[in-house]
């Protein structure tokens, strides 16, 4: 008995050591400059266009990645992009090729916001990636009724969810950025990006996100919607 006591002992000694863990990091985050109180804004991510000459790329997976980017800022929402997909069906739309079509996709999913963007560079093997990124305002939950279109065409809108008074014949917000492995700054953004999204003693550490495409993608969109709030930050003081 002596024995099986102590052997009990020290494998709960083990569990309590082990129930510790390793320190944990958190990752590097977002933060939206919009008020709120009446709900974190809503934004529809429409597919991003491929305007790169290639066909080594998967514009619907990429947008996925884009999806989960603006999931990941603190104070906005993003629709799954397979909502986005179907309004665009129902609404015979093959892509959001004018703030209207913006207009008919927010009035459709009850979004804030709409973001539309392509991707402008990709290389796989370096790997590169090239984002442009637009978003378009609308008008804030209390004033979506249905109305003419005709009327939606005309009127402006003011929207108190993103904040200020923005045209809504043009984004309030734009960015373009190309994303190049090669380049230094690009690797130092990463490196800040990885911590705590990746394992610092593993074989390649956090320049795992500069070798492969699929996660070097993911680091792209990130800091594509980082650089977009972070003009939402400037617009909305300066309103």
């Amino acid at each position: 008995m002596g024995r099986v006591a102590a052997l009990a002992a020290l494998l709960l000694a083990g569990c309590a050591g082990g129930g510790q863990g390793k320190p944990l990091t958190p990752p590097k985050t977002t933060v939206a400059p919009y008020d709120a109180v009446a709900g974190e804004p809503l934004w529809a991510v429409v597919p991003l266009r491929n305007e790169t000459g290639t066909t080594q790329i998967d514009t619907l997976a990429i947008s996925d990645k884009l999806v989960s980017a603006v999931e990941q800022a603190e104070g906005v929402r993003a629709l799954p992009l397979n909502r986005t997909l179907a309004a665009l069906r129902a609404l015979g739309l093959a892509d959001v090729r004018s703030p209207a079509d913006a207009r008919r996709i927010a009035q459709a999913l009850g979004a804030d916001g709409v973001l539309v963007g392509s991707i402008t560079a990709y290389d796989p093997y370096h790997p590169v990636v090239g984002v442009s990124l637009a978003l378009f305002p609308v008008a804030p939950p209390a004033a979506r009724t249905p109305v003419d279109p005709a009327r939606i065409a005309l009127a402006p809108t003011e929207s108190r969810v993103l904040g200020g008074t923005p045209n809504a014949d043009r984004p309030v917000s734009v960015v373009s950025e190309v994303f190049d492995a090669r380049n230094h700054q690009v690797q130092m953004d990463v490196r800040a990006y990885a911590v705590g999204r990746s394992e610092p003693a593993s074989a390649l550490g956090w320049e795992r996100y500069l070798r492969s495409a699929v996660l070097f993608e993911e680091f792209a969109m990130f800091s594509g919607v980082e650089r977009l709030i972070r003009q939402e930050w400037v617009r909305t003081a300066h309103p």
